[in-house]
């Protein structure tokens, strides 16, 4: 068993036990009190944009930030130039947790993107009513009528969805889906290894939509790299998180990328 298909049985473990606690058709009835803005528009800009990732800890890189403060720096990432704001939640592999969600979106006034490992309906209702703006779906770890399904359900709320993959030989099978947001990992989440030069090599394959390049994005020229390559987005966390002044790297990265 590789490490996404272990993230993946452990994530449907952890719903089996929410839906114990809080039914699907409780969860449908509850309410959704935060305002909704717009995913797609937010990225869909002349210059090249970031989603700014709030991460404490991955499987590959071990503990980033583990006593940041979540809402201070989803608030320097807003000043700082952010599109949106990626939020982990998925509290085994990331630390993190839905409640930094519901909080940072409280603080913010752009775009947050919920990201964790997506394998049940459960999870979509749940991210709606928490106050996401979009959902990430990773195309790797769910069937491709799971996929096809949960995006559906998540336009029908309203929800933005970045459609992510690592393999070239799901790109045909996403495009189909029409995808406003589609995004390319450049790490192959089954090894936890990354490549950066293997944007180069999909990027002609993906449709004609909003391109997010995701992971592998350290410095100003990895930023330049993608932007070249006419990726419209970037999300990056870790080289934001590493240093502890994500706000202010950011900055950087941006008036670097776009000079």
């Amino acid at each position: 068993m590789n490490i996404l298909e272990e993230i993946v049985q452990h994530k449907k473990q952890e719903i089996e036990k929410l839906k114990a606690i809080t039914s699907l058709d409780q969860l449908k009835k509850q309410k959704r009190r935060a305002p909704l803005y717009d995913f797609e528009a937010a990225l869909k800009q002349d210059q090249i944009q970031v989603i700014a990732e709030i991460k404490r800890r991955s499987p590959s890189e071990g503990d980033l930030y583990k006593e940041m403060d979540c809402v201070d720096i989803a608030q320097q990432y807003e000043k700082s130039g952010a599109a949106a704001i990626s939020v982990l939640t998925d509290k085994k592999y990331f630390n993190g947790q839905l409640d930094d969600l519901k909080l940072i979106k409280s603080k913010v006034d752009i775009p947050i993107l919920r990201k964790d490992f997506i394998v049940s309906d459960y999870q979509i209702y749940e991210s709606y009513v928490s106050g996401a703006d979009a959902i990430l779906l990773i195309a790797d770890a769910i069937s491709m009528d799971d996929l096809s399904s949960f995006h559906s359900l998540a336009k029908n709320l309203g929800l933005g969805v970045l459609i992510e993959t690592h393999q070239k030989q799901y790109i045909r099978k996403i495009s189909t889906l029409n995808p406003s947001v589609f995004g390319i990992n450049c790490r192959d989440l089954r090894k936890m290894e990354t490549n950066l030069k293997w944007f180069e090599e999909v990027i002609d394959s993906m449709p004609n939509c909003v391109r997010v390049a995701e992971s592998g994005i350290h410095s100003i020229e990895d930023l330049k790299y993608v932007k070249d390559l006419n990726f419209q987005a970037a999300l990056i966390g870790t080289a934001f998180m590493k240093n502890h002044t994500p706000g202010e790297t950011l900055s950087n990265f941006l008036c670097g990328a776009r000079a």
